[in-house]
């Protein structure tokens, strides 16, 4: 880590990490401030716990994907299956780019505050909403295949991604792109009529 980095982005690193290797459980604030060279006082200046510090990894990944998802979404100059698979395609790569905040977040969220994993749960069902309304608006214009319901797509394909953290290793054969490429390419082929 640079000295010049915010001592905000240190701690948030440091339990990142901490939290993808160890767990949320076996973490202790002691350590995320020694991994970020603060002190204890230091990182609850920026979070009031370590609940904070989670609930921070799930809301900065998720609403940067569902931003960008939005926008593909949106984007009304593409054909819809090109904006369905340029958004199952970045949200592989951006998981793999954030790939311990990804672990984190899979693992981890059943771990916050009650009111929080709703928050959460709500985020998320949000961003799989609206992949969801993609999916029925090209099955109820034909470009889709109309046998199998547009939830259970949508919850399969997704759910695959939220597993990258246990396979995908930077070092492997395929790049992100690559995964995401695939990934897209098959959510495709299973919507052709």
């Amino acid at each position: 880590m640079q000295v010049d980095t915010p001592v905000r982005e240190r701690v948030m690193r440091a339990a990142i990490s901490l939290f993808a290797a160890k767990g949320f459980g076996a973490t202790s604030i002691r350590e995320i401030a020694d991994a970020a060279g603060v002190t204890k006082g230091g990182v609850y200046h920026y979070f009031e716990s370590k609940d904070d510090l989670l609930f921070e990894v799930y809301t900065r990944m998720l609403r940067m994907q569902t931003s960008r998802m939005r926008t593909m979404a949106d984007d009304d100059s593409l054909p819809l299956p090109q904006r369905l698979h340029a958004i199952v395609a970045d949200v592989v790569e951006t998981s793999i780019a954030n790939l311990e905040e990804a672990v984190v977040f899979f693992q981890s969220v059943h771990l916050l505050a009650a009111d929080r994993q709703d928050q959460v749960r709500a985020e998320r069902r949000a961003y799989q909403d609206r992949v969801r309304d993609l999916v029925a608006e090209g099955q109820a214009t034909g470009v889709f295949r109309t046998d199998v319901p547009a939830d259970l797509i949508v919850n399969y394909h997704l759910g695959a991604i939220h597993r990258l953290g246990s396979w995908y290793r930077a070092d492997g054969p395929l790049t992100a792109e690559q995964v995401g490429t695939h990934f897209a390419d098959l959510m495709l082929a299973s919507l052709r009529p």
